[in-house]
């Protein structure tokens, strides 16, 4: 072999090692912000792409049309950031409680918030550390090509996740890990460094279905295929119409997402405390009835749900929701005057959900 052959071997193999190293501090790193995990990528996504077209094909994204748009940018990464080549995935636990029992959905009178909602708002927790990270990255490495994503624009999150080795995409589409379950929440680093890429796990379901048949409203249909429209986190957070007569007395007391098919899935029994402050309970969002929650004013609802997610779904929408929280409520007289105190209210959207619930008590009686 020629000299200068010789070099470039050399060069290569220095620079490899180089990347190798520095993929080992990226996960020091992310753990020391508070990620319980750390795995990296490269940007072919293409064996999901039939997934998806097929999903959109049958219109099971609903009223979610920004799921249909910028399909390119969505399996293609290195298009949505140019220069993309590696994507840092990572994820945090959020999770305040190892009790997974579906017991509190039989509390009729007391709103059942989606675990994930009840404290700050994630995308801002993760967000400061990704870029936290990447401050670290180009303090070591210099200037690099990056950008930070949670939970937005056109990126298949549980797709890349599951390519770096953080889980497996499950029978509910949700990311799974056999260390630690479900309760987490993914965030990304897109990057222009060729570092050294992660082994993806393999699915570990089996022949497990727990989750397709707890689903209150049956939206699974078939492993790994939901339809969004059916499902209780779309019909109380996306939708902002009308929720379809047929899916309310489902939704029980579920006024803000749903966590049924994680809370009977067995892996989550590996689940640990998430050590996130920001992810505790505010405002008695873990444990409030529905009629002290019907009684907040607009202003209320502002101020409690600062730097909460539950603020994205607006007043009248949450009003919307827990009004049929009220009709599978007992029947009490504290219920009644609940929804009679709003059965005027400004807004059409309530008035027809109160009324719903109104007239369901009054069948009962």
């Amino acid at each position: 072999m020629c000299p200068v052959a010789d070099t470039q071997a050399a060069s290569g193999a220095n620079a490899e090692a180089d990347f190798d190293a520095l993929a080992a501090e990226i996960k020091r790193w992310g753990a020391a912000l508070g990620f319980q995990e750390v795995a990296i990528t490269d940007v072919d996504l293409s064996a999901y792409e039939g997934h998806l077209e097929e999903w959109i094909a049958r219109n099971f994204h609903g009223e979610m049309g920004y799921m249909a748009n910028n399909h390119d940018l969505r399996v293609h990464p290195e298009l949505l950031h140019p220069g993309t080549i590696r994507v840092i995935c990572v994820r945090m636990d959020y999770a305040k409680q190892l009790d997974n029992s579906l017991a509190p959905l039989d509390a009729r009178d007391t709103a059942y918030i989606a675990r994930y909602a009840r404290g700050r708002d994630y995308h801002k927790v993760l967000r400061k550390r990704l870029q936290k990270l990447a401050d670290k990255i180009q303090e070591k490495a210099g200037p690099i090509g990056y950008r930070a994503f949670v939970d937005s624009a056109p990126v298949l999150e549980r797709a890349l996740s599951e390519k770096s080795g953080l889980g497996w995409i499950g029978k509910n589409t949700m990311l799974i890990n056999k260390n630690a379950g479900s309760w987490f929440f993914l965030g990304e680093l897109f990057t222009d460094l060729p570092l050294p890429i992660d082994t993806p796990d393999n699915p570990h379901c089996g022949t497990c279905h727990a989750c397709l048949d707890v689903c209150p409203t049956n939206a699974f249909d078939a492993p790994n295929q939901l339809d969004a429209r059916k499902c209780i986190s779309y019909l109380t957070i996306e939708l902002r119409t009308s929720i379809p007569e047929e899916y309310r007395a489902a939704m029980g007391n579920r006024v803000f997402g749903c966590d049924d098919c994680q809370l009977v899935c067995p892996w989550n029994k590996f689940a640990e405390v998430s050590p996130e402050q920001d992810f505790s309970p505010r405002n008695r969002l873990d444990a409030e009835s529905l009629v002290a929650l019907f009684a907040w004013t607009e202003d209320e609802f502002l101020a409690n749900t600062e730097g909460s997610p539950i603020r994205r779904i607006g007043y009248e929408c949450w009003l919307r929701n827990i009004a049929v929280g009220l009709g599978n409520a007992s029947s009490s007289d504290a219920t009644i005057a609940a929804l009679t105190a709003r059965a005027d209210h400004p807004s059409a959207l309530v008035r027809e959900h109160v009324e719903w619930s109104l007239q369901r008590h009054q069948s009962r009686s």
